[in-house]
């Protein structure tokens, strides 16, 4: 639903800003979902890291763990952004290190027309779901779109979106859901007012 990968990245805390907020990723199996659901990973590497966290699942934590910490970074820094407040420099600081630690898994390959770069596809290092995102994160960062990044206008979600309308002024993360909610409360604030005692 946001776009970039990285953006339904932090959108796997849902109701962010709520007092009960929703942990998506509390196993390393859903962070393997992740990849898979946004094709950031092949369906034979998450086969492969869901094996292998079966068979090191203190491995497994850690790197959930620093999955995590990269979601909630990556969080900070663009809803500082959609917010128009300084991106906090710890919260760089940590990408940084992720975007680091992803370059050392890159590789150029011949593509049908040009190079392109690729991770690693024989990886069984449960850390592999990061550096994708890490790096998607870091591009859009370091791209014109950045300035298109929203969050969702709905307070009940706030979910982070790239807004590639054609105006750019999509105010909902999705408007089946979101924008539709918030049609049907105008509709029936509206209809309230001019409804007679």
């Amino acid at each position: 639903m946001g776009g970039p990968a990285c953006l339904d990245f932090v959108n796997t805390l849902d109701d962010r800003f709520s007092a009960e907020s929703k942990e998506l990723l509390q196993h390393y199996v859903d962070l393997a979902r992740f990849a898979e659901d946004t094709r950031i990973l092949s369906d034979l590497q998450v086969d492969r890291l869901m094996t292998r966290s079966m068979q090191r699942p203190e491995e497994a934590k850690r790197a959930l763990a620093s999955a995590i910490q990269l979601r909630e970074a990556i969080s900070e820094i663009f809803y500082a952004l959609v917010r128009r407040k300084p991106v906090p420099a710890a919260s760089l600081v940590i990408l940084n290190q992720h975007v680091q630690e992803a370059a050392q898994h890159l590789a150029l390959a011949a593509g049908r027309r040009h190079f392109e770069w690729k991770f690693e596809s024989d990886s069984y290092d449960l850390f592999a779901p990061l550096w994708p995102i890490a790096r998607d994160a870091a591009e859009l960062l370091a791209s014109e779109r950045v300035e298109y990044v929203r969050a969702c206008a709905s307070k009940t979600c706030e979910w982070l979106f790239l807004d590639e309308s054609k105006n750019h002024r999509r105010r909902w993360c999705d408007m089946t859901k979101c924008g539709n909610r918030a049609k049907v409360r105008r509709f029936y604030t509206r209809n309230k007012k001019t409804a007679v005692p």
